[in-house]
């Protein structure tokens, strides 16, 4: 009966509890629970944002103005034309002089969104039910990723309409992030942070090969069952988030593993969390929550969060330039000679997320280990350069050279996004400037991954841009520049830690 007086238990494991016998399920069992549906969940949220990075080249065509409007291809009598969208020639208004830089214009509507909506989602998220939240955003993000695909089968061209979609699924999609890091915060508390959320941020590169796999198999179905797949995909995804995650241990009668009881004895398989009933225990329970919200402002006060949210910024940038270009600059490169097909191209792109799993596991791993997130960060950051510079240089001459340097480039272009999107925000999220605030995490959360997301609007909206000016070699320029500057933001907190790290065997030392 006493599980019956704890509120937030997703109805989901209100069955799985009677089909229990009753009987609680430990801490344990929950937090692997908790890993897995949110690990579901984030790949949901990064396998629809994958689908324009597959279709660009399809949407794009291969039509030059020479050839707009006039009869392309004429075979036994049977003319095709530039306004027939299941042709090669692209789908308007995107096969024009300056469709690739239209393209980038959509990538900006939603990344744009999407960044502007994180600074909004991770103070909602320090004050609402998460649980409630994730559903709603990956529900309707799943709805708006699903109507950018029926422009294929409403026949749309316009460009507003893309653009109106656009805006709408990244607003939605910025939902996800500052939640899922705040549960899973909630669980995991500090010490091993770094590898487990490395390992558990491999969703993100497991949503992109997902995205991609099922983006590029479509394709031969009609460039929106691209969208519309992946759109049900999260819709799904969402219902199953609503019947079974568990926001933080209280809500199923357990004590959060930052707790210190008295006694120093843990709590977390054998009592339970029961509501406060005592008038002065429920008003000093009030008491504390209305202290628990931070301000915007305070926490970009707290030491490390402009740093590191900055250095994001470069860092994303770098990313989901690869996230939304790599595919089409694949296929525009030819490859020993030959020219790659959409699918192809996109099959191949995912050797970059391939690296990335790697990158962010060994990246946690080395900030637990080192103590020194910003030492690593920019490691992994200064060694992107010579790895971006090679595949740009000479991935071409080489299948095999091609598939080594890009998932070199993957592995150390994700490893420090990885790290600072996961174990340093969470860490900085519970800063012993707070002095126990548990209502910051989301909020800081969404102010590293907000500013990081700005980055990332500007660098697809940026490649268009300059692809259709100044080609790719420009575009690699920018990407050089970026990965320099993301270091350099961090080198003040590197000396810090060096120095540290060399005085621990004195600090050490009783006074």
């Amino acid at each position: 009966m006493k599980s019956r007086q704890l509120k937030n238990v997703p109805p989901g494991l209100e069955v799985l509890q009677a089909c229990n016998g009753g009987r609680k399920f430990s801490y344990n069992w929950h937090k692997g629970s908790v890993l897995i549906l949110t690990f579901l969940c984030y790949m949901g949220y990064h396998a629809a944002r994958k689908p324009p990075s597959i279709v660009k080249s399809v949407l794009r065509g291969s039509t030059t103005a020479a050839q707009k409007g006039r009869l392309l291809l004429s075979d036994g009598g049977l003319a095709i034309t530039a306004s027939d969208p299941t042709t090669l020639n692209g789908w308007a208004p995107f096969n024009g002089d300056n469709g690739q830089t239209l393209l980038g214009q959509i990538d900006l509507a939603f990344l744009g969104t999407y960044a502007i909506g994180m600074f909004f989602a991770g103070h909602l998220g320090d004050r609402v039910d998460l649980r409630w939240f994730l559903t709603a955003g990956m529900v309707f993000s799943g709805i708006f990723t699903s109507l950018f695909g029926m422009g294929y089968f409403w026949d749309m061209h316009s460009f507003s309409y893309y653009v109106m979609v656009s805006i709408m699924a990244g607003l939605f999609q910025s939902t996800g992030w500052p939640s899922v890091v705040s549960i899973v915060a909630n669980w995991s508390g500090k010490g091993k942070r770094g590898l487990i959320m490395g390992i558990w941020n491999a969703h993100t590169s497991v949503g992109n090969i997902l995205g991609t796999v099922v983006a590029a198999a479509m394709l031969s179905r009609g460039w929106g069952y691209s969208f519309v797949v992946p759109g049900f995909l999260m819709i799904g995804l969402g219902v199953l988030i609503y019947a079974g995650l568990v926001v933080s241990p209280s809500d199923v009668g357990h004590s959060n593993p930052d707790d210190k009881p008295s006694g120093g004895s843990s709590r977390h398989d054998d009592e339970e969390v029961l509501p406060l009933k005592e008038g002065g225990k429920e008003a000093a329970g009030k008491e504390k929550q209305e202290v628990e919200s931070i301000h915007f402002m305070d926490a970009w006060r707290i030491p490390g969060v402009a740093s590191f949210a900055f250095c994001l910024f470069f860092s994303k940038l770098i990313a989901y330039t690869f996230l939304y270009w790599l595919p089409y600059y694949i296929k525009s490169t030819p490859i020993e000679g030959r020219k790659l097909s959409a699918k192809e191209a996109g099959d191949l792109s995912v050797l970059f997320d391939v690296g990335g799993v790697a990158g962010g596991v060994l990246a946690g791993h080395l900030s637990d280990k080192s103590g020194a997130s910003a030492t690593v960060a920019t490691s992994f950051t200064l060694l992107s350069v010579p790895c971006l510079y090679l595949y740009r240089t000479a991935g071409h001459t080489s299948f095999a050279l091609n598939v080594a340097l890009m998932m070199a480039s993957g592995f150390f272009v994700n490893g420090p996004y990885a790290l600072i999107t996961t174990a340093v925000s969470a860490d900085l999220g519970t800063h012993d400037s707070l002095q126990g605030n548990a209502k910051a995490l989301a909020t800081v959360s969404a102010i590293i991954d907000g500013m990081g997301s700005i980055g990332a609007a500007l660098g697809p909206m940026l490649t268009g841009f300059i692809s259709d000016r100044g080609g790719f070699d420009m575009v690699f320029v920018m990407l050089y520049t970026s990965a320099v500057t993301a270091g350099l933001l961090l080198v003040k907190l590197v000396i810090k830690e060096l120095a540290v790290m060399r005085g621990k065997p004195v600090v050490a030392k009783p006074m």
